[in-house]
């Protein structure tokens, strides 16, 4: 009797429990470097998802044929050529953001996140499974994406999706922008205030000591 797949633990476990930023540190150069807008971190977050559900599908359809010698240069491939596809319709439809995102789409291929879970799941695991994983750690990919470019964009320039949401100073209103928020800097301080306020309401996230302090010993008298 086969055993039964839980889709919807598969689905919605990456997305706070086991989310592949948060928990395992994942993907977090791309995370850094497109969240300056909620534009660029959207289409950032769609181009993942899309290149990491389809390449766990194509790589466990085929994972009974690929040499075990040279699966990563095949998963490498399929990778890099859903990469290409992808990055070529966003300069066709979506040249301005595709010109701020720079050569972070290209660099998917490499994102440890797409590489990781071809390797641990859909080389283990059949395509509807693998493309459900895959799916939910886009989704938790791009959740935290969407909260880091929705807070540096809202406090960096007053927007969100470039329409202005607080009244600037210069306009008449009382907001003047920070425009330490649209540098790397202030994403990585807000990336871990993200991981410590995650952590902190799912406390199994917490990683071990590595190092046990000695026990105090009391001088003798």
């Amino acid at each position: 009797m086969a055993e039964r797949v839980d889709y919807a633990a598969i689905l919605t476990e990456p997305l706070i429990r086991q989310n592949p930023v948060t928990l395992q540190i994942l993907g977090i150069c791309s995370a850094l470097a497109v969240t300056t807008t909620l534009a660029t971190a959207l289409t950032m977050s769609i181009s993942l998802t899309v290149v990491l559900t389809l390449s766990a599908g194509l790589i466990s359809a085929i994972r009974r044929h690929i040499p075990n010698t040279i699966r990563l240069i095949v998963q490498i491939v399929i990778i890099a050529a859903l990469v290409i596809v992808i990055d070529q319709v966003l300069q066709a439809y979506f040249a301005e953001i595709s010109r701020a995102l720079s050569v972070y789409v290209g660099l998917i291929t490499t994102n440890c996140l797409v590489l990781g879970r071809t390797e641990a799941y859909a080389r283990h695991h059949a395509p509807p499974a693998a493309m459900v994983d895959a799916f939910g750690n886009g989704l938790g990919y791009s959740l935290v994406l969407l909260v880091i470019g929705g807070l540096r964009e809202l406090f960096g320039k007053g927007e969100l999706f470039g329409a202005q949401v607080l009244p600037l100073a210069d306009a008449g209103g009382w907001f003047t922008p920070l425009s330490l928020m649209l540098l790397a800097p202030s994403a990585f301080f807000l990336l871990g205030l993200l991981v410590w306020a995650v952590r902190s309401r799912v406390p199994e996230q917490i990683e071990p000591p590595e190092h046990t302090p000695p026990l105090r010993t009391e001088p003798a008298e």
